[in-house]
């Protein structure tokens, strides 16, 4: 099973069981809705890792606001106890 992103390739080296073609599913629709920030490489993401970084607290707290906004427009959500 093999994920893609805008950068490479990735593959598994671990089987998931009972979700059949679910990590590729969700990787493409994450890389659909996120499409605009992976572009001007602002954000990376894999499967459900959604990774921002920039060099200025209020540009990274913009993107921040930009992606939850994206994610909940699409009915996805995050549990703020797993972000740092």
């Amino acid at each position: 099973m093999t994920f893609t992103t805008s950068e490479e390739s990735f593959e598994l080296i671990v089987i998931f069981f009972r979700l059949t073609n679910f990590p590729i599913t969700f990787q493409i629709i994450i890389n659909t809705i996120l499409q605009n920030s992976v572009n001007i490489r602002k954000v990376a993401n894999f499967i459900d890792n959604v990774i921002m970084g920039m060099e200025e607290e209020k540009e990274h707290d913009e993107v921040v606001e930009e992606v939850v906004k994206k994610l909940v427009k699409n009915y996805l959500y995050i549990k703020p106890e797993k972000s740092k």
